[in-house]
């Protein structure tokens, strides 16, 4: 009986992997809606002063026709919105026009640069220049002119700071924007048949969001797939593709009440030299690295027994640092992190003492249908302590409409003394925006292994995999990861070793149709499930959103039990001569009541 089953459910798996296959495999959505750029004219010019006066943007056909995703989904917005691209050799253009029937109630209260803006009206837009649905540009502004940006990949948005100018006027009519943002700025493929583009506008006081395109909620701005097309970008320029950025330092230091009658004088210089040898390919040298305007850290007290996890700051390393993601680095629960490269790690000793970085190359970009990343950099000896080599390279090679295969390998040898110590992985993430016709779906996997170290053998692989459903009002996943006791790569991060984990996590948000108040409810179960190599419980945590509830005006309110049980492994010292016991087994359940009113109140409360 068992096996006439089993005979007869095989045609229903084989048409189930032969439908997947077939998603993965499927381009990007079709029926994408079309803007055309126009090239200004020999002698034209655009003077950004948020007044769209110029005869080309007369010429240039506007993107209109927004439509709401929120609160009225699929109708056509209530404040028309314009936009227009011209581009002349070295510069593409944006005009934007943003009609308000109320315009004294516009919000553009924030001013600093990528300021989140939880209270303003706002006007966002993405750029795919590759028009391949995996890595672009966000951009975003205010009725105040405030800028922000941030680079897009197969991971969340990161940090970058891109150079691109924007105008901003008010007038009786609403607000419009002229913004100007220079090829060489961007990395693009010459030879794409199109770029992806697509634009977002936020009414804050109606809590409206609407969008040119893509606008079902598993899509969305961010969703590059789902972008629309932009034609007509020919014959542009990246300039020579040469960018400098030298500094010089210099102290002087006298001291004559304590004996130090002449002036010390010190003076150091370097840089930084960054030459696009494609579009699509840019190489970076740093010399004499000076990183005193890096952006400090934010203070954190940890209250917990894994380290915790510093966001890399300096330029030099978040240039093309997208080319360097892999699959596990998608964990963002400080206690199971897994980053095989870590580029914090490089200007600090083993023993986590700075050192100067001498000098230090890389190459990012794509060649063909490979994403390519190669870091090598150099440390001096400092304080007695010897300068280390670092060499990274990664490599994707993309498969499908939104997928890839990928190696990587990290090298860190200390001159001198003893063996080098090495990372190795190889990844997959597998993603279709096509699945049962237009639900997303994703798989990731990944397998890495390290270096032990010194006295140390075995054991020192990580490996993972997960599967996700990111759709509305499902939105389902289960992911699983192992850490071997010496797993250590030598320029990574890595939170614990010696466990399992385990993760299923739901979430269910129906949105009741013409509610006059009630945008959706939220319920969901997030299950972390963690055991160490002989399989017994170290942790259980069961976070359950019993009831969310959010309003058309951006309120919010939710009701959160979440049980948890903790066994440690190892003595904790929570505090000066107080310690946990090791084996201790503890036992505890939160309850969180919250409310939060929406942010464009003139007083606005949150937990």
């Amino acid at each position: 009986m068992r096996r006439t089953v089993a005979v007869a459910l095989l045609p229903v798996l084989a048409a189930g992997l032969l439908d997947l296959s077939r998603a993965f495999g499927q381009a990007p959505q079709d029926g994408r809606p079309v803007m055309h750029a126009v090239r200004l004219a020999d002698g034209e010019r655009i003077e950004l002063d948020g007044v769209l006066e110029e005869a080309v943007w007369e010429r240039a056909q506007p993107a209109t026709n927004f439509l709401q995703q929120d609160p009225d989904f699929g109708q056509p917005a209530t404040e028309k919105t314009e936009v227009r691209v011209v581009f002349d050799r070295e510069r593409l253009y944006l005009g934007v026009i943003c009609f308000d029937s109320e315009p004294d109630k516009m919000r553009g209260i924030q001013r600093r640069r990528d300021e989140f803006l939880s209270s303003d009206d706002r006007f966002m837009w993405v750029l795919d220049p590759y028009f391949d649905g995996r890595t672009g540009y966000f951009f975003e502004i205010n009725p105040s002119g405030l800028m922000g940006d941030s680079l897009l990949g197969m991971e969340d948005g990161r940090q970058w700071d891109g150079i691109w100018t924007a105008k901003v006027r008010r007038s009786q009519i609403g607000w419009a924007a002229e913004i100007e943002i220079p090829f060489r700025t961007l990395n693009f493929d010459p030879q794409a048949p199109a770029w992806g583009i697509n634009f977002q506008r936020t009414v804050r006081r109606k809590s409206e969001e609407s969008l040119w395109t893509g606008i079902p909620r598993n899509q969305g701005l961010r969703r590059l797939t789902n972008t629309g097309r932009l034609e007509g970008i020919r014959e542009v320029s990246q300039g020579i593709g040469l960018d400098l950025k030298p500094y010089v330092l210099g102290t002087a230091f006298a001291a004559p009440g304590r004996g130090q009658e002449h002036t010390v004088v010190q003076a150091d210089l370097g840089g930084d030299i960054f030459y696009s040898l494609t579009p699509s390919l840019r190489a970076n040298f740093t010399l004499n690295t000076d990183f005193a305007q890096t952006e400090v850290d934010e203070r954190q007290v940890n209250l917990t027994r894994f380290s915790l996890f510093f966001d890399e700051k300096r330029d030099f390393f978040l240039e093309g640092s997208g080319f360097f993601d892999f699959a596990s680095n998608d964990a963002f629960d400080d206690d199971v992190r897994v980053f095989p490269f870590f580029s914090r790690r490089i200007g600090l000793s083993e023993n986590r003492e700075p050192q100067k970085i001498e000098f230090g190359t890389k190459l990012t970009g794509q060649i063909g249908r490979q994403d390519v990343g190669l870091l090598h950099v150099r440390t001096g000896e400092d304080r007695g302590l010897p300068g280390d080599d670092f060499l990274v390279g990664r490599l994707k090679r993309r498969i499908f409409s939104q997928s890839y295969v990928g190696g990587l390998f990290t090298r860190r040898a200390r001159r001198g003394e003893g063996e080098a110590l090495h990372t190795w992985g190889l990844d997959t993430v597998l993603a279709t925006s096509s699945f049962l016709g237009d639900q997303n779906l994703e798989f990731r996997g990944f397998l890495l292994g390290a270096s032990p170290g010194p006295g140390r053998s075995g054991d020192n692989l990580a490996f993972g995999a997960e599967m996700e459903f990111p759709n509305d009002p499902w939105d389902l996943s289960f992911a699983y990861r192992e850490v071997r006791k010496n797993f250590d790569p030598a320029v990574g991060f890595v939170a614990r070793t010696a466990y399992r984990r385990y993760n299923p996590f739901v979430t269910y948000a129906p949105r009741p149709s013409g509610h006059p108040w009630i945008r959706s409810f939220e319920f969901n179960a997030d299950l972390e499930f963690q055991t160490d190599l002989q399989n017994d419980l170290l942790t259980r945590i069961l976070e359950m959103k019993v009831f969310g509830l959010e309003t058309h005006s951006g309120d919010n309110f939710e009701f959160t039990i979440t049980p948890n049980y903790e066994r440690l492994e190892e003595d904790f010292e929570i505090s000066d001569g107080v310690v946990l016991p090791a084996r201790g087994e503890y036992r505890f359940t939160r309850y969180r009541i919250a409310a939060q009113t929406a942010n464009r109140r003139l007083i606005a409360l949150e937990p």
